[in-house]
């Protein structure tokens, strides 16, 4: 795992299915391998015309992408090029993105207990890129899978890092102002240097949009949007959630990165400490999250509100 496939024609051994995506890559495949029966996503990517500069991040891609090992991240099986294309096949997700699922709610909010647990999986997911110095700067529910093989609860995985930035240290700061609008932090609005605390904003943003299932800021063209955000304020959430997730909420949604928590302290909310060990399931994840999560490290306080 992590290297490129070596051997007579990789994509022969692979039946598509059908696409499940496009983008201006390339396209997004779900593929059965032959051998076994076994789905997965295969991402193709043509680099012939590519920059030597868009070609070297995508390798960055690549090289993130095979170094990450984590039950709630989506995973990285193997590499190989194909037909002027780099192709990268990932695990499937058979339960789809949660931008769909909340779709097909029609406004039937989710229980609290549901987005707790899905929110919890999102936050250990960021925490193991942010403990290896990798933003995601791109977190948005689209970019959120669900997994449902398997007898127990949807397992929630974060995909996509296409545009994730090894940075050499954590706190250095990245200028480059990529994203989706609905969920880009004041900062990047003001393309202004930021760092790991843009990606809670953008967590805040996907709470939010969980509890409520409405964009936690609007507009009806980008200027507005952009105007929304820079203002911070967002409407109360519905009722029947607690005051506890509306702390959590207004946290992330600071306007002042600085005083954004990091994902480790949001863990140690006690709304969510009461729920993380149930998603916290083989040895590896208990030491990656043993020093900063687990050990009675004061809960969070003194959090804004959502009002």
């Amino acid at each position: 795992v992590g290297e490129w496939t070596a051997g007579f024609a990789p994509m022969e051994r692979f039946r598509v299915i059908r696409s499940v995506g496009k983008g201006s890559f390339g396209l997004a495949l779900l593929v059965q391998r032959k051998s076994d029966g076994q789905q997965f996503v295969i991402k193709q990517i043509n680099t012939t015309r590519m920059s030597r500069k868009e070609r070297a991040e995508v390798e960055n891609e690549v090289a993130v992408l095979s170094r990450l090992r984590s039950p709630n991240i989506v995973a990285y099986v193997e590499s190989f090029h194909h037909r002027g294309a780099l192709c990268i096949v990932m695990e499937y997700a058979d339960g789809g993105d949660l931008e769909k699922t909340l779709q097909k709610r029609r406004g039937r909010l989710l229980p609290e207990d549901m987005v707790l647990d899905w929110f919890i999986q999102i936050c250990l997911a960021l925490k193991y890129v942010h403990n290896r110095k990798i933003l995601h700067r791109d977190l948005k529910p689209a970019n959120i899978m669900l997994s449902t093989s398997g007898s127990g609860p949807p397992v929630v995985k974060l995909g996509d890092f296409g545009i994730a930035k090894v940075l050499s240290n954590t706190m250095e700061l990245a200028r480059t102002a990529i994203g989706t609008p609905y969920y880009l932090s004041p900062e990047i609005c003001r393309e202004e240097r930021y760092n790991n605390k843009s990606d809670i904003w953008s967590l805040g943003c996907i709470l939010y949009e969980m509890c409520s299932l409405k964009h936690a800021f609007e507009g009806r063209n980008m200027k507005q949007l952009v105007q929304s955000i820079m203002k911070g304020r967002v409407a109360p959430l519905p009722r029947g959630f607690s005051s506890g997730v509306s702390e959590l909420v207004g946290a992330c949604l600071h306007r002042d990165p600085r005083r954004r928590p990091r994902v480790d302290r949001i863990l140690q909310h006690p709304l969510l400490q009461k729920r993380i060990d149930a998603h916290i399931g083989d040895d590896a994840a208990r030491a990656e999250l043993a020093h900063t999560v687990i050990h009675g490290l004061r809960p969070m306080r003194d959090l804004p509100v959502v009002k």
